[in-house]
Order: structure tokens, then sequence, then C-alpha cells
């Protein structure tokens, strides 16, 4: 699968070196992730980390099957076992939102689930579990695959390992590889399905998150490279081979370690501005109706102060954008495309949502044709009837007096 990463070409191209800006290599160590330093802005991230204790003792180290891996699961966990196994550590699926970088989750989201304040099995997005069903089912393929075209041998994974020294470094590897001329595993296959939209992501090495996941794996066994084989849209093979860079797990190590000190210590990274934050906190706490809270005003009203600000820039910068996408639209008139100097600037096509009220307005017998009758909650009958059950399912709104409410 080489220079051009091709399904059918078995040379594996190797990541992005450290050099290179795009690398999570270059992001841990300059500005973006910064060395020494919460990535999250955490007070007191500066210190070398210690060897942490697991805050959960887990289950008794049974055998060291890689150079600083040691097996503490074994394979074959019910769901449950696996997920009581994975509180005692930070997983390699676990970093990218540890480091801020994932859209599906934040740190703290992984800070409470790791302190067991989280359900233990909480049911994932729909579209989520899907993809994992998929990527799950897909596995055993992509790894016959992998192994028929590089000529590697690949043997199932050992079960949750842990870091010799460092018991709260966990990984659970999708397939040991077993290379040409040697009798045992001496690397290791991350598998990965994905979207045929996310090709130009992959052609030329892998993206920060599954290489950042890589890498932690790296860190947990001692091994010396990896590979990543990735399935896109169903039908294309995309295998790199990922070189160990010394110097990226070491500040891996230092900065989850960190944030792994934090859950022993109580101490929750910042809450952060992220989707996944949002969506977390509107459906964490067992709210109590109409009750109380006493904030302290250190705290709260310079926050108060800042989302006035915020909410004040937010409506004359959407006032200001409305106006200059009104005066392109005017510029278009009655033309879809707007070209300059012989290229196209814009587009301004009639090929938006419909609008239903208008078009019942003017053809109201046709719209009678293609009028049918879908099932609803009715949801007023429901509060009426059923009011503690449709309390406990309703999204939390945030309403500050004086300025505008946020959903």
């Amino acid at each position: 699968m080489g220079s051009g990463a091709e399904a059918d070409d078995d040379r594996p191209r190797s990541i992005r070196r450290a050099g290179d800006p795009h690398s999570p290599a270059h992001r841990v160590r300059t500005g973006r992730i910064l060395r020494g330093s919460c990535p999250h802005g955490h007070r007191g991230w500066g210190r070398r980390v210690p060897r942490l204790r697991p805050i959960h003792r887990g289950a008794p180290v049974t055998a060291t099957v890689t150079p600083t891996g040691v097996v503490v699961a074994p394979a074959g966990l019910d769901r449950e076992q696996w997920l009581t196994v994975r509180r005692t550590g930070i997983g390699g699926s676990e970093i990218a939102a540890v480091l801020g970088m994932s859209k599906h989750a934040s740190p703290y989201e992984v800070y409470l689930d790791k302190r067991g304040e989280l359900p233990l099995d909480r049911p994932q997005p729909a579209e989520l579990a899907e993809a994992a069903f998929w990527g799950h089912a897909h596995e055993p393929t992509i790894a016959s695959v992998f192994a028929e075209r590089t000529g590697l041998r690949v043997v199932e994974g050992p079960g949750t390992l842990a870091h010799v020294e460092r018991r709260w470094m966990l990984a659970n590897l999708d397939r040991a590889v077993i290379e040409r001329g040697k009798s045992s595993p001496s690397s290791l296959l991350e598998i990965k399905t994905r979207s045929a939209y996310q090709l130009d992501e992959w052609l030329l090495s892998v993206p920060d998150q599954p290489a950042l996941q890589t890498h932690w794996y790296l860190a947990v066994t001692g091994y010396q490279h990896a590979y990543v084989a990735a399935l896109l849209g169903g039908n294309r093979l995309i295998v790199h081979r990922v070189e160990r860079d010394e110097q990226l797990v070491e500040h891996l190590v230092e900065i989850v370690g960190q944030f792994w000190q934090g859950v022993l210590d109580g101490t929750p990274p910042p809450v952060d501005g992220s989707e996944a934050t949002a969506d977390l906190l509107g459906h964490l706490y067992d709210v109590q109706a109409d009750a109380v809270t006493v904030a302290d005003p250190a705290e709260l009203l310079p926050l108060l102060e800042r989302r006035r600000e915020l909410k004040a820039r937010e409506a004359r910068t959407a006032n200001e954008l409305r106006e200059v996408d009104n005066r392109l639209k005017s510029m278009a008139g009655e033309a879809e495309v707007v070209t300059v100097q012989g290229s196209t600037a814009y587009t301004y096509r009639q090929n938006g949502p419909l609008s239903q009220k208008r078009f019942i307005a003017a053809h109201p017998d046709l719209a009678r044709q293609y009028t049918h009758r879908v099932d609803a909650l009715n949801t007023k009958r429901l509060a009426a009837e059923h009011p503690d059950e449709f309390r406990a399912h309703r999204a939390r709104r945030l309403v500050v007096p004086n300025q505008e409410t946020a959903a």
C-alpha cells in the first residue's frame, strides 16, 4: 500500500514526521499542546508526572506480553466487566478527548467517567453506535486482508494491557503483528472503518486522532512501530506504518499523566466550550424542581459580564454578516451563479428547503394530494397526565435576565 497509498501496493506509508507542522507530534511540541502545560489551561500541569496509582485496583497482572505491556484483564470479558477495567486508567480511544481534540467527548466527560460519576454503560448517540457496530463487524475482514497484502501475520490481542510501570496507561489492541522472520508479535495493528468522504485525510498519513491513539498503544506496549489499516467507504483499504516518536510518547505520557493525577486528586479539568460538554451538562444532574443554589460572586459575576459582552458581539456580527449576505444576494439578481475574473465567486441557487406555507397557499389542491398523516407524540397530553416523566426528559435551558436566552 505504499507511495500512492493504493490498496494493491503492499508497502505501507509512514506517518508524518515530527517536523511536519500538521503532525500530531508537532501539535504536542508547539503552542497547540504545550509540553509541561495542560491543553485546557488547568493549573499545576507543569510538574513531572509521578508513577500514579489507579483509582480502582482492577484485575491482577497475568503475563508480560510486550516489551513494556502486561495483561491486566483477559480478552472475552463481558461489556460491564470491560467497562469497569477501562475506569482503572486511560485508554487509547480516550486520548483525543483528554487532549481536547475530539468532537464526541470532552476532557470533563472523561474525568467524570473515570471518577465513576457517570453511568457505567450509558447509551451512545445512534449514529456513533451504528458506526461502532460496523467497525467491529468489519474488523476481522480488514485484519485478514491486511495480512494477505502485506505478508505479515496477525493474531488476536491478548486482552487489556497496562504499562508495566504506569498501570494507568491502558491499551486494547485490535491485533498484534508478527513480522517476517519472527515467531512472536513485535508490532501492532490498529483497524479503522471510515466514510469515503474522509479519503483525502488518509491518503498521505494517519489523521491526528487515530495517530495519537496509535502512539499511545506504542507507549503502553513498548513496540517501535505499528500499522494502521483503514477501510474507506467500504471498498478501499489504506495502510500506513507508524514509527515510534519517542518525544511524542514522552509528551503524551506527561500530559495525560497530569490529567490522570487530577482524576486521583478529584481535581476536574476546566469546563470547556465543546458541544460534547454542553450535551453532557444538559443531562448530567438529577434536577430538583425550583431548587436554588448560591453562587460565589467572585466566580459568577465575571462570567455574566463576559457572557453579556459575547452576546452583544454575536448580535453585531450577525447583523453585519446578514448585511453582507443580503448585498451578495442583491448582486446575483435572477442569476444563480456569480463570477469574477473568469471564475465562480459564489452561487445563489434555488435549492434550499421547501417553504411549505407558501406552497400550500399557492397550490392548495396539489398540496392536498401530497399531504399524509404521521405519528407524533402528543406532548401536551403527556405533560398533563405524566408530568414527572415529561419533566425528566426535557432539555435544560440557560436563561440570564436581560440577556438573550441560550438553549
